[in-house]
C-alpha cells in the first residue's frame, strides 16, 4: 500500500512540475516576450537597424540643426529614391511608429542635406556645438560669384559646403544660395591646400563636383526612420534635376577686359534694345517652360553672354536653340497667344526647321532647331528668294545652366567649341556686318528645296 502511494505521489509531482513548466514557457512566450519587445522597441538602438552608425549620425545631425534652427532639407539621391518608391506610405507614418530602419540605415559613407543659407540666422557657434556633440566638421568656402561683376566686392568668400563626420559616417551639407533669377545655386567643392584630403572619401560625394542650379523646391516635413525631416514636396522633380544641374558662370573678368578694349554702347537706342530684348527673352523662356520644351541661348545671344555678359546691342534679335526631338506642334500657337506673331517659318520638322516671331520695336525672336548625327549636330537655314538650303555644323554638346539677364537659362556646356564653330577663332572681335549665308565658318550648302515644296517650307507673314 505504501509502495502504491509513493508511485502515485511521484507521478502527480512529475505531472504537476511538467504542467508548471509548460505554463512558464507559455507565459514567457505570449506575455513577457511581447512586453519586453515593446519596451525594447521604444529604447534607442534596439529596433531593427536603429543601432547603425549611419542612423545615429543622422539623428544627431537633425538634433543639432533643429536646436539651432538651421534650415536644412534632405537631398540625398539614394534616400529620396527609396522614399519615392513608397511615398504615400512614408507620408502617413507618424513620429515614433517605425519599427524598422529602411532608409538612413543603408550602409554608405555620406548622407546629403541642403542648407538654405539665406534663411540661416545663427551661423556663429554652429561649429562649436557640432563638435561638442561629437562631430568633426570641415567648412569649404570660396569667392561669391554673384559679386564678380562688382569690382569693389569681388573676392568676398561665402560657405559652399560643410562636411561633418561622426565615427565612420559623414553628413554632407550642401549650401544653397539664392540667385537673382529666383533659383538656388550651390558651388564647386574645391579643397584648399591645407585641408585634409583623407578626411572623407571626397570622390564619392554626389554634390560639388561642379556648381549646380535648381528650381526652388517646395518642402514638406515627413517622418523617416523615426526622424522628422524636410524633403522636396515633389521628390521626382528634384531627382530629375540633379543629373542636369551643372552650372557655369558668366565670365565677368573677361567681359571687363572686353569693354576696356571695345567701349560699351550706352546710347539710348542700345539701352532700349537691351531692355526690349531682355523682356522678349524672358517671355520666350516663360512660354517654352510652360510647354516643357528645353532651349538654350544660341548664335549672337550666346556670344553676347559668353563674351560680354550682356546682350549685343547691334544684333537686333534674340536667338534660341531647341533640339528637334523637343519640338511640339503647339509651339507656334503658344507664342501667338502671348502676343508674338509668327514672322516666318522655314523648313519642316524633318529637315531644317526654323521659326521667327515678331517682338515689339522690330526685335525678332529666332528659334533654330538642331538635328543630331553620329558625330555632330546641325541646324538649317533657308534663303526665301531662291529656296537654297544651308547647314550649320556644330560639335556635339550638352546643356548647362547659367544666369543671364536675371534668369536661370541653358547654354551649351562646351561653350567655346560651340562659339568657335559659329564665329571662328576671332569671336572676341566685334563684327557688325554679318552675312548668315557666308560669314559663319561652319556653314555649308545643303541643296535646294523642290519648287513643289516651297509653299510648305517657305512661309512668310
Amino acid at each position: 500500500m505504501s509502495r502504491i502511494n509513493k508511485n502515485v505521489i511521484l507521478a502527480l509531482l512529475t505531472l504537476a512540475s511538467s504542467a508548471f513548466l509548460l505554463f512558464q514557457l507559455y507565459y514567457y512566450k505570449h506575455y513577457l516576450s511581447a512586453k519586453n519587445g515593446a519596451g525594447l522597441s521604444k529604447s534607442k538602438g534596439s529596433r531593427l537597424g536603429f543601432d547603425s552608425t549611419q542612423w545615429r549620425a543622422v539623428k544627431k545631425f537633425i538634433m543639432l540643426t533643429s536646436s539651432q534652427n538651421v534650415p536644412v532639407f534632405l537631398i540625398d539621391p539614394l534616400i529620396l529614391e527609396l522614399i519615392n518608391k513608397d511615398f504615400e506610405q512614408v507620408k502617413n507614418i507618424s513620429h515614433g511608429s517605425t519599427s524598422e530602419c529602411k532608409f538612413f540605415c543603408v550602409p554608405r559613407d555620406f548622407t546629403a542635406f541642403a542648407l538654405r543659407y539665406h534663411l540661416w540666422k545663427n551661423e556663429e557657434g554652429w561649429f562649436r556645438i557640432a563638435e561638442n556633440m561629437g562631430f568633426q566638421c570641415l567648412k569649404i568656402e570660396s569667392k561669391d560669384p554673384r559679386l564678380d561683376g562688382i569690382d569693389s566686392l569681388s573676392g568676398t568668400e561665402i560657405p559652399l559646403h560643410y562636411i561633418c563626420r561622426l565615427a565612420s559616417h559623414a553628413i554632407h551639407l550642401v549650401v544653397f544660395h539664392e540667385r537673382s533669377g529666383n533659383y538656388l545655386w550651390h558651388g564647386h567643392l574645391r579643397l584648399k591646400g591645407h585641408m585634409d584630403r583623407k578626411f572623407v572619401p571626397f570622390r564619392k560625394l554626389q554634390f560639388g563636383r561642379y556648381p549646380g542650379a535648381f528650381d526652388r523646391p517646395e518642402l514638406q516635413q515627413i517622418t523617416v526612420d523615426g526622424l522628422e525631416v524636410f524633403i522636396p514636396k515633389d521628390p521626382v522633380r528634384f531627382l530629375e534635376e540633379i543629373p542636369h544641374s551643372r552650372f557655369i558662370e558668366c565670365r565677368y573678368k573677361e567681359a571687363r577686359a572686353f569693354f576696356q578694349q571695345y567701349l560699351d554702347d550706352n546710347t539710348v537706342e542700345a539701352m532700349a534694345f537691351r531692355k526690349n530684348a531682355k523682356e522678349l527673352l524672358q517671355l520666350a523662356a516663360k512660354t517654352l517652360k510652360k510647354l516643357g520644351v528645353r532651349f538654350w541661348l544660341s548664335s549672337g545671344t550666346c556670344l553676347g553672354w559668353y563674351r560680354q555678359c550682356n546682350i549685343i546691342p547691334y544684333s537686333k534679335d534674340v536667338d534660341l536653340g531647341i533640339f528637334i526631338q523637343d519640338y511640339k506642334s503647339d509651339i507656334i500657337s503658344a507664342f501667338q497667344d502671348v502676343g508674338l506673331p509668327l514672322k516666318h517659318k522655314f523648313g519642316k520638322v524633318e529637315d531644317s526647321l526654323e521659326l521667327s516671331f515678331q517682338g515689339k520695336d522690330d526685335i525678332k525672336l529666332d528659334i533654330f532647331f538642331f538635328y543630331e548625327e553620329t558625330d555632330h549636330m546641325w541646324n538649317g537655314g533657308t534663303q526665301a528668294k531662291t529656296g537654297k538650303k544651308f547647314k550649320y555644323l556644330f560639335p556635339k554638346f550638352t546643356l548647362c545652366w547659367t544666369e543671364f539677364v536675371d534668369m536661370k537659362i541653358h547654354v551649351p556646356c562646351e561653350t567655346i567649341e560651340y562659339i568657335e564653330a559659329n564665329y571662328g577663332k576671332t569671336w572676341k572681335i566685334p563684327v557688325k556686318t554679318w552675312d548668315w549665308k557666308r560669314s559663319p565658318p561652319n556653314v555649308q550648302p545643303n541643296g535646294i528645296w523642290p519648287v513643289s515644296e516651297w509653299d510648305e517650307v517657305i512661309q512668310l507673314y
